[in-house]
């Protein structure tokens, strides 16, 4: 006998790549115009080396975050500059934020759960008003974990007080959502908006 999919009762966002893009690249060139190593070098050790996974597992606060990155790139011209050059590498998924924004309007609680940063949190938040129309925000540097660590997902769940099939989780890594397909829940691999969108559609969650 076919089982039935019971319908979802929250849908969780992956916050990167999903409802804003980011880009490293642009942090990397404002910060290695006033350091003492190139572009490249700056790129691989934020995104590549195990300094950002420290940072956003709250093993770091931003001052020794940017201590860090002041004693390896050279950059030390203050917090200030640096949390601006750090953080305003976001531009907004306008098809994601609107899908957002009917599921919203059809009823459904929302989260955000994202692997990230204080910086990055703070600008999303002040420049981007959708960022303030979710019921909870599950960030991974405020939980000392990261997804796809099953720690992070038991906070969604005691968080939003649901679990197995009641939760619909979108979010554009593989290994991510697989986690969550694990735990029971439903999933959608973000590969595009219009994709995502479908897939809501074909669970009868939107017209």
């Amino acid at each position: 006998m076919k089982r039935t999919t019971s319908r979802p009762q929250v849908i969780v966002f992956d916050l990167g790549k999903v409802l804003v893009d980011f880009d490293y690249g642009i942090a990397s060139s404002r910060i290695a115009s006033r350091s003492k190593i190139s572009v490249d070098a700056v790129k691989k050790f934020i995104d590549a080396s195990p300094l950002l996974f420290r940072y956003e597992t709250g093993l770091l606060t931003k001052h020794q975050f940017y201590d860090e990155i002041c004693a390896a790139t050279g950059f030390c011209d203050g917090l200030d500059k640096f949390s601006r050059f750090f953080s305003d590498i976001f531009m907004p998924s306008e098809p994601m934020i609107a899908l957002h924004a009917d599921l919203r309007r059809a009823g459904f609680p929302t989260y955000i759960f994202s692997n990230t940063n204080e910086l990055a949190v703070d600008h999303v938040r002040k420049q981007f008003p959708f960022f303030s129309n979710f019921d909870g925000y599950i960030l991974s540097f405020e939980h000392g974990a990261m997804k796809p660590d099953p720690k992070l997902y038991e906070v969604v769940e005691k968080i939003s007080g649901r679990r197995d099939e009641e939760i619909l989780y979108l979010d554009d890594r593989l290994e991510n959502i697989t986690a969550g397909a694990a735990r029971g829940w439903q999933v959608i691999l973000q590969e595009s908006p219009e994709k995502s969108r479908a897939a809501i559609e074909a669970l009868g969650l939107l017209p």
